[in-house]
Order: C-alpha cells, then structure tokens, then sequence
C-alpha cells in the first residue's frame, strides 16, 4: 500500500505542554503503518479564536502513513484521549490537540473529516512550522511558503 504524506499540527496550552507535545510525537511515531518523517521547532503561540486563555504551544511533524485518513484520525484522537483531552468548548484551552493539516494530495469533506484543514491557511501556528519543514510541499494548489506569504501579506 502506498503511504501518503499527512502533516499533522500539534498543540497544548494546559498542564505542561512541552511534556504533551513531545509524548503526542512518541506516540505519532509509534502509529502502526506509518514512519515519522520530519518534526519542527516548537513555537509558542497566541491563542487563536477564544483569545482568553493560555499562550500554545505549537509544532508540526510528517507522517508517512499507510492507513486510511478516517484511521489516522482516529488513531490521533486516542493519543489525544491519552494525554486528557476534553472536547467542551470550541477553540479553548486544551491538553493536546492534533489536527492533520494535509493527507497527500487528498481533498475530503466529510461530517468527521476536512482535509486540507479548513482553517489552515489563516494560522501562522500551522504554516510557519510547516513551513520550516516542508517549504515546497503544494496545497491547494500552491507551496506552504506561498500560503505563509500569502498570509503575511
């Protein structure tokens, strides 16, 4: 089976986050049917919709992955069910949160799943660590440097 590259966005900004990051990367690599590739710096970051709440921190990694993208999606939200998780309020504060960004040249849009994520090219969070790792990587149509730029401007 072939393996696509997914980029997957992780971050915290509850109960240590440096430790919930960098267990939430063991775990990644730890997905059966998958290879880590790359990781970025982590940043920290503002918070983005619900402002009233801890700075983030924030990185991005690349997985080669064999599985589907409804299976890695729920493989990300066991590590995230790990590392306590709770689903209340929307864009608020949060142990760990996993996104995948992009899954190969995927488009999808379904009730539980949009790839790319919809909201990716309006986060600096997102596109600057992707950016870091994977400059020339085409989504959408354009490179991650483009949106980043894009986004800058």
């Amino acid at each position: 089976m072939t393996k696509n590259l997914a980029c997957i966005g992780l971050g915290s900004n509850l109960e240590d986050p440096e430790h919930h990051i960098k267990e939430a990367l063991q775990a990644i690599d730890n997905i059966p049917n998958s290879q880590l590739d790359k990781i970025s710096t982590v940043y920290k970051t503002t918070a983005w919709g619900m402002k009233q709440q801890p700075d983030f921190l924030n990185a991005v990694c690349g997985l080669y992955c064999g599985l589907t993208p409804e299976d890695l999606l729920n493989q990300l939200q066991q590590i995230e069910d790990t590392h306590g998780r709770e689903r209340k309020v929307k864009w608020g504060p949060r142990t760990l949160d996993l996104d995948i960004i992009c899954f190969g040249d995927l488009t999808l849009n379904s009730p539980t799943l949009t790839i790319p994520h919809p909201f990716f090219k309006e986060r600096d969070f997102v596109l600057k660590p992707l950016a870091e790792i994977y400059p020339d990587l085409i989504i959408d149509g354009i490179t991650v440097s483009t949106h980043l730029e894009n986004l800058a401007a």
